[in-house]
């Protein structure tokens, strides 16, 4: 019963979400020097799988937060994943990056928030009004799983349409493990 009201959930998230952003996110990996990606609590965890998908298809990422970050600059480009749009921490983030001229992209449930008002682009995942308060999804639950499926069909949309293949994303998985 339970993983179907979060199957069904999902789904309707994912069908009330703009069909092109996938292709349009794609772009923007491609131009950009390099990729930061940043969230918090949860949210930094979908980033996470994200940023490590991206290295397996070639592009050079990084996690916000790490201690082998390297400095954000010009031509780079910062993805922010929030529900909100309105946390703190992320805000200072999006801000410093904005100020050495990096691109920023908001991944979030909100089409308008302080980030995606500093952001070229919000890619809003579903609709406001599907974020209620849902018995056995709480607090973002609904959010953070949409974006990470959203996150992953982004990623088959990338290595289907570049042609990389298993073995080759292998070759870039970590081996130190």
């Amino acid at each position: 019963m339970h993983q179907k009201l979060i199957i069904d959930k999902i789904s309707s998230i994912l069908e009330a979400t703009d069909s092109s952003y996938d292709g349009k996110l794609t772009q923007l990996l491609d131009a950009a020097k390099r990729i930061y990606i940043a969230g918090a609590g949860r949210s930094k965890l979908v980033g996470n799988f994200f940023a490590m998908r991206l290295v397996h298809s070639g592009y050079d990422v990084s996690v916000v937060g790490e201690v082998v970050t390297p400095s954000i600059k010009s031509g780079d480009l910062l993805i922010i994943i929030s529900g909100s749009g309105e946390t703190e921490q992320l805000i200072a983030f999006t801000k410093s990056a904005k100020k050495v001229g990096a691109s920023i992209i908001l991944i979030s449930a909100k089409s308008s928030s302080t980030i995606g008002d500093m952001a070229e682009a919000v890619f809003t995942i579903g609709s406001a009004d599907q974020y209620g308060k849902l018995l056995g999804m709480p607090m973002g639950t609904v959010f953070e799983l949409s974006t990470l499926v959203f996150l992953e069909a982004t990623v088959s949309h990338i290595i289907h349409d570049k042609g990389i293949t298993e073995e080759l994303m292998r070759e870039r998985h970590a081996n130190l493990e």
